[in-house]
């Protein structure tokens, strides 16, 4: 019997990095984007991300809770250029793109994936470093193949020469006409790959978070988890319907807290699995996932590629004590930082950063650091050397000739 699936949703993320001389005019093409609109967090109705992170994570992500009501109206009110450059300095700065209401009808084909955008986000750090962010929903199907099949292709879709033609997935919105449109307006936003390529990030696929409740009918009280696990694995490795699943070959760490829910981690994403059999998983679990776990999730994708870009820029003799300072503050703000007290929160942190190696990329990056700070000292200490000896021989030379020329006068 086909798996049957009672809710769904996906984000799509691509990591994209602004240089960092021409950050302020990026922030300032959103701002002069109609189409954008800056996010702003209150504390009155984003209470759950206000309560979940820790204070420090929430100044750095949602700098927002910390404004008064009179202060982003001024903020609002400046010219854009003004904007631009306050924004600029802030952590992290979050754009939503406005889009259209109205849904065409489908399309005349009669087989295939329909999918809709339910929301696009942009967030910026200061750094440069940026994720593009699209919640889609497969709309009219029940058939969890269609979700697997769904994430398999859409996430490559990048690849494609010619869009249009992409195995019948089709796009049920009036913002973008087709795929092609939608694939184009992401290149408009994350710009050239220059800079996102010289961190060796992946410039033609998409990073996928997925949320899928299943029907209670398959996973209960009398039909356990491990009668549906394959379907599990082909979820959580972003594999297609028919792939011929080994379950000794799943890659995905998997962490459970609840009795109908599985979370599963891989460098590509992250899926949570979930049953009806548990009314928590339509109502409460699936607004978590995509607010808390899901900045969780961004925050970390940042420490990967911000250790990334650092690793780089240790590489230049030239910027050493730029990039040392940038190393501590990232230490000091951000490394040793406890982004949340929530058990569960923790939990997923925890396994987001084993599954990033950021412990090991950090320990790679401070060493390389000691070293270089260390001969930097040799060097500087050699050159006092330097220049403390050549006074000395100079000094000794001059009482020479200043002896020379008494014995002289005698």
């Amino acid at each position: 019997m086909e798996l049957k699936m009672n809710y769904q949703y996906t984000y799509f993320v691509h990591p994209f990095v602004v240089k960092e001389s021409k950050f302020q005019k990026y922030i300032q093409s959103l701002l002069r984007n109609k189409n954008f609109k800056l996010r702003v967090f209150q504390k009155s109705k984003d209470i759950e991300l206000y309560n979940y992170f820790s204070p420090k994570t929430r100044e750095m992500l949602f700098s927002g809770f910390a404004h008064s009501k009179s202060k982003l109206e001024k903020l609002e009110a400046l010219p854009d250029d003004t904007k631009s450059a306050i924004l600029s300095k802030y952590p992290c700065t979050i754009f939503e793109y406005k889009l259209e209401e109205d849904i065409q009808g489908k399309t005349a084909e009669d087989k295939g994936i329909f999918f809709k955008i339910q929301k696009i986000e942009v967030i910026c750090f200061n750094s440069g470093i940026c994720f593009f962010t699209m919640k889609t929903n497969v709309e009219d199907s029940k058939d969890f193949a269609d979700i697997l099949n769904f994430n398999y292709k859409f996430r490559d879709i990048k690849q494609e020469n010619v869009l249009n033609n992409y195995d019948k997935i089709y796009l049920q919105t009036s913002t973008f006409s087709d795929v092609s449109k939608l694939t184009e307006f992401i290149k408009s936003i994350t710009g050239s790959d220059i800079e996102t390529m010289k961190l060796d990030i992946d410039t033609q696929r998409f990073l996928t978070y997925s949320y899928v409740c299943i029907d209670r009918e398959a996973w209960n009280s009398n039909k356990n988890f491990e009668d549906i696990e394959y379907n599990f694995v082909k979820y959580a490795n972003f594999l297609a319907a028919d792939n011929s699943v080994d379950l000794k070959q799943n890659k995905a760490v998997e962490f459970s807290q609840w009795k109908y829910a599985k979370f599963g981690f891989t460098k590509q994403g992250v899926v949570l699995f979930t049953s009806s059999s548990d009314i928590n998983n339509f109502t409460d679990l699936p607004d978590k996932f995509e607010n808390e776990y899901f900045y969780t999730y961004i925050l970390n994708l940042y420490k990967k590629i911000y250790l990334k870009k650092l690793e780089t820029e240790f590489k230049k003799a030239s910027n050493l004590k730029v990039t040392r300072k940038k190393f501590i503050e990232f230490t000091k703000n951000l490394w040793i930082l406890d982004i949340t007290e929530d058990e569960i929160g923790s939990n997923i942190n925890y396994r987001l950063s084993k599954i990033f190696e950021l412990d090991k990329l950090y320990y790679e990056i401070k060493t390389k650091y000691d070293i270089l700070y260390k001969e930097m000292n040799i060097e500087k200490n050699s050159k006092g050397i330097i220049f403390v000896t050549i006074i000395l021989v100079i000094s000794l030379i001059f009482n020479v000739l200043n002896y020379v020329e008494m014995i002289k006068l005698k």
